[in-house]
Formats: structure tokens, C-alpha cells, sequence
């Protein structure tokens, strides 16, 4: 009678322990995938899940052209969004979210785009020191 317990016991330990281990398992697969498209999009919760097209969608502005877009209209379009979405005024937290996720988004991409031209530009003319009033 004591062998049969002590085998149900046993059956019953390695039974659960089987389950967590399964378990455990299957979300580490998960948050292994989670984690490889975070790093095929630029990175995980950061503004850069947000594509320059849906940027440009939520700040209603023309798409970038090689960095060409006019910063003072963006400044505007998003002073003007975020003020209607103020939460004191009815608006939504959340869309204001949107919304200043979508400029940071643009302002990168431009930022970008010029830090890109003056390396260009730099390797055109040769390397010139830039000079400052200290270093001399």
C-alpha cells in the first residue's frame, strides 16, 4: 500500500514539474520572438516603433523627401494637434502621445538626413578641423 502512494506522488511531482517546465519554456520562445522583431523594427518601446509614413499621417504632413521637410510647418501642425488634445480641454492623453511620438519621429529623420549631408559634404571637400576660439 506505501509503494502505491509513494508512486502516485512521484507521477504526480514529475507531472507538474513537466507542466512548468513546458511552460516555462514556451514563454521564454515568446518573449524571445517579442524580442528579435523588437530589434528588426529599431528597438522596443521607444518612438522608433512608429514609421515615418504614420508620423506623417498623424501630423498631416507631406511625406519626406531625402530629409526635405519644413521643420517650422511640422512645429506648427504639432503645437496645433497637441493644444486640441489637451486632456484639461476634453482632448486625449493618448493622442497626444501620438502626436509628440510623430514629431520626435520626423525630427530624427531630418536630424538625420543633415548629419548625413555634412558627412558628404566633408568627404567632398577633404577634412577640414573646425576651429574654435579655445582651442588655439
Amino acid at each position: 500500500m506505501a509503494h502505491r502512494i509513494i508512486t502516485q506522488v512521484v507521477f504526480t511531482g514529475v507531472r507538474i514539474i513537466g507542466r512548468a517546465v513546458s511552460e516555462s519554456y514556451r514563454q521564454a520562445a515568446a518573449s524571445q520572438k517579442y524580442a528579435a522583431a523588437g530589434q528588426k523594427t529599431g528597438g522596443g518601446f521607444s518612438s522608433s516603433t512608429i514609421t515615418m509614413d504614420e508620423a506623417c499621417k498623424i501630423l498631416n504632413v507631406g511625406p519626406s523627401k531625402m530629409g526635405q521637410i519644413d521643420e517650422a510647418f511640422v512645429t506648427e501642425r504639432f503645437k496645433r494637434l497637441f493644444d486640441l488634445n489637451d486632456p484639461k480641454k476634453g482632448g486625449s492623453f493618448y493622442l497626444q502621445s501620438k502626436i509628440l511620438r510623430a514629431r520626435e519621429r520626423i525630427e530624427r529623420e531630418v536630424q538625420g538626413f543633415k548629419q548625413m549631408a555634412e558627412r558628404e559634404q566633408e568627404l567632398s571637400e577633404g577634412f577640414k578641423p573646425k576651429w574654435t576660439k579655445d582651442s588655439k
